[in-house]
């Protein structure tokens, strides 16, 4: 029995660096590829979004000159790079998908087009999401929330390099305790940084959970959409 039927899962672009401080490691992106796959065996339809900082940032852009929106929308264009980069890997192991692009390049990639993306879900294909939302000023957070209440996901899965949502920054504070579960408005009151306050205000006026997750345990995924307790569970 699966406890999610349909999930969007948010990836990270740094996760992708690996050992590296720049770019795209092979190794993370076969990791990916593998998980993914596993969890597409079992009949969950599966969405992705993945994030460009591992090429460019958006907020990269003040530092370097560049002006805020064309900031932005270079950072979209570094998650098509990424979205590509995952689509090959996941089509190497057999997985049939789809890149699907908020800002049209259909050399590539398809535009957006919501019944055609659930069309896909439930043809069993790996939907990947890239350029974001298609606007600048909103994070790819932001794209994963909408993309997900737009598709009726069950369950945003955010994977992060911590197993989960801690009082403190667990990587700077030993005394930093983990939550198995916490509300909302909770996560609002003490001010913990799960995504940005935009994604996050769109997933608790629209009751979807997110689950917080060590996405470098390979068997995370599988447990966690067979209904373990893994990570933090926001609801």
């Amino acid at each position: 029995m699966l406890k999610y039927k349909r999930v969007l899962l948010k990836l990270s672009g740094e996760s992708l660096m690996g050992e590296q401080g720049f770019g795209i490691d092979p190794k993370m992106l076969g990791h990916y590829a593998r998980q993914i796959k596993q969890l597409k065996d079992t009949g969950v339809e599966i969405a992705v979004v993945i994030g460009g900082g591992n090429i460019f940032r958006g907020l990269q852009a003040a530092e370097s000159g560049i002006e805020r929106v064309q900031g932005d929308y270079m950072g979209m264009m570094a998650t098509v790079i990424n979205g590509m980069a995952l689509q090959s890997a996941l089509e190497g192991t057999g997985v049939f998908t789809r890149l699907i692009t908020a800002i049209k390049m259909e050399q590539i990639a398809e535009p957006y087009i919501r019944r055609r993306a659930i069309r896909h879900l439930e043809k069993g294909r790996v939907v990947i999401f890239s350029a974001g939302t298609g606007s600048p000023y909103f994070t790819t957070d932001s794209a994963a929330a909408l993309r997900a209440n737009e598709i009726g996901a069950d369950v945003i899965l955010k994977g992060t390099r911590v197993d989960g949502i801690y009082s403190a920054d667990p990587e700077k504070d030993p005394t930093a305790t983990r939550f198995d579960k916490i509300s909302f408005s909770k996560v609002i009151s003490l001010g913990l940084n799960v995504m940005d306050m935009t994604a996050f205000t769109l997933c608790q006026e629209n009751n979807l959970p997110i689950v917080v997750f060590d996405i470098n345990d390979p068997e995370n995924l599988m447990r966690i959409v067979q209904g373990e307790a893994v990570g933090t569970l926001v609801e």
